[in-house]
């Protein structure tokens, strides 16, 4: 019997925890341009009832990928969870439930590779936050690679927009990697940036080695910001999955509030993802700096530019709680 330290070190039925070394592809990924984001004449998000997380949740992604033309055969998918913060009577991180389902199922859809990527950051001790939360059974039962996005070897990336004075990202080189990177966000309010779904998931994988904790480098250049330069610089395909069967309202993103929603949003689009998101939570998507904005160029927020696939967002729409230099985005 290993401990979990010895085990995380180890091969985990031939997959590996990589971190410091780096994981590097062996096959060069498909490029993606972030231009093929910039505004669609119309969007497509999916929103699928999932009311419990030891339901079959293989079933719901299977039902939220049908609703789009998705090409995995033979690709490498690395899944980004929101693995920040564990809390034993919270919500904090996306559920590991839902990270299984989404391993299994685009490994049937013929993906070459399932890779779970993250950069927590607040700890540093990531091997704890694995434990913790219970992702480290999930990799351990799937045979899944994990690799730690805050010290995974790096390249730089220069920006396509100026809202920040940085000029370069420096990323790593297992998202650049990526045939398709999957965001799997937590559906939570945010104390800072009022709401964090797919497009302010994208923090982490920036790595900390570079830019510190909690991404101290982003918090100086400001939240909105650097949201929208992580998003406007990422040059890989893209694909959205929220987890919001049980979102956070309140202080989020670590110190809120559990909610039941019983939904999981999907989408390619990561705009339209997080303005269908903000509806469901019953947030007015142009109050949100951040997203108004990138409704401007990076995709569509407009519900009249967004093909709404399964559920309708008024059967499954909550009253969030927001802090209150928030209620002026509440719709």
């Amino acid at each position: 019997m290993l401990d979990r330290r010895d085990f995380l070190k180890a091969s985990i039925g031939g997959a590996v925890i990589a971190s410091v070394l780096g994981c590097r592809p062996s096959e060069p990924p498909i490029r993606w341009s972030a231009a093929a984001y910039r505004k669609r004449e119309r969007s497509r998000v999916a929103v699928v009832p999932a009311s419990r997380y030891d339901g079959d949740l293989e079933d719901v992604i299977r039902r939220g990928l049908a609703a789009f033309d998705l090409p995995v055969q033979g690709l490498r998918v690395v899944l980004k969870p929101n693995l920040v913060e564990f809390d034993p009577h919270g919500v904090v991180n996306t559920h590991p439930a839902l990270v299984a389902a989404a391993i299994s199922v685009f490994r049937q859809m013929g993906a070459r590779e399932v890779v779970v990527a993250e950069g927590p950051g607040h700890r540093r001790d990531t091997e704890y936050l694995l434990d913790a939360s219970g992702l480290v059974d999930v990799l351990r039962e799937t045979r899944a690679t994990y690799v730690d996005l805050n010290t995974d070897a790096v390249r730089a990336v220069p920006l396509a927009s100026h809202y920040t004075t940085l000029g370069t990202l420096y990323l790593p080189e297992t998202i650049l990697g990526a045939d398709l990177l999957v965001s799997m966000p937590k559906l939570k309010t945010h104390h800072w940036a009022g709401v964090t779904l797919s497009l302010k998931n994208m923090f982490g994988i920036v790595p900390g080695a570079v830019y510190g904790w909690p991404k101290n480098v982003l918090h100086w250049q400001g939240i909105d910001a650097s949201i929208l330069e992580i998003n406007a610089a990422l040059p890989v395909r893209r694909f959205d999955i929220v987890d919001g069967i049980v979102g956070m309202e309140g202080n989020g993103p670590i110190q809120g509030d559990a909610r039941p929603t019983g939904v999981v949003v999907f989408g390619d689009d990561p705009v339209a993802v997080d303005a269908t998101c903000a509806r469901l939570m019953r947030i007015d998507p142009a109050r949100v700096g951040y997203l108004a904005e990138a409704a401007r160029f990076l995709g569509n927020a407009e519900i009249d530019r967004i093909e709404q696939r399964g559920d309708r967002i008024d059967a499954h729409a909550q009253d969030f709680r927001v802090l209150d230099q928030f209620r002026a985005m509440k719709l």
